[in-house]
């Protein structure tokens, strides 16, 4: 046969392949390329000189391997969900311990202020104690 100048479209249609396949097919040949008027790559081949065979089909084989993967998905979906349901309860314990956590704080910080006003007035009284053992007694009495 004699040199054909084909676009990939038809060197595609031609070989039964996809046009990128012909592209790939062209590059890795080292075809010669021109551009054509229509601003197309266009591409020296003699195909007689090509041996390409496009690859068969996939066979249902293909499916052997999607089966097992399936059954692993389902496997790990159900262990997710019940790794779900176990963070649930442990969320709901945690909400509980920080609910605990509140109320301590709250009083603590209700007897930090009674431990404090305690001081306060055991300061003052220790103070009018002090005043009142600098007076002699007789002042003590009639005061």
């Amino acid at each position: 046969m004699a040199i054909e100048m084909l676009n990939y479209a038809d060197l595609a249609a031609r070989l039964k392949i996809s046009p990128e396949a012909a592209r790939s097919l062209a590059k890795r040949l080292r075809l010669p390329r021109s551009r054509g008027n229509d601003g197309k790559a266009l591409v020296s081949v003699d195909l007689a000189e090509i041996n390409h065979a496009p690859l068969p089909a996939r066979s249902p084989a293909g499916h052997q391997v999607v089966t097992p993967l399936k059954a692993k998905i389902e496997t790990l979906q159900a262990e997710f969900a019940k790794l779900e349901a176990m963070a649930g309860g442990h969320r709901a314990d945690f909400e509980w311990e920080r609910d605990q956590k509140h109320k301590l704080m709250a009083e603590f910080l209700k007897m930090i202020a009674i431990t404090m006003t305690a001081k306060e007035t055991a300061a003052r009284l220790e103070g009018e104690l002090a005043s009142l053992k600098a007076q002699p007694w007789w002042r003590r009495l009639a005061g």
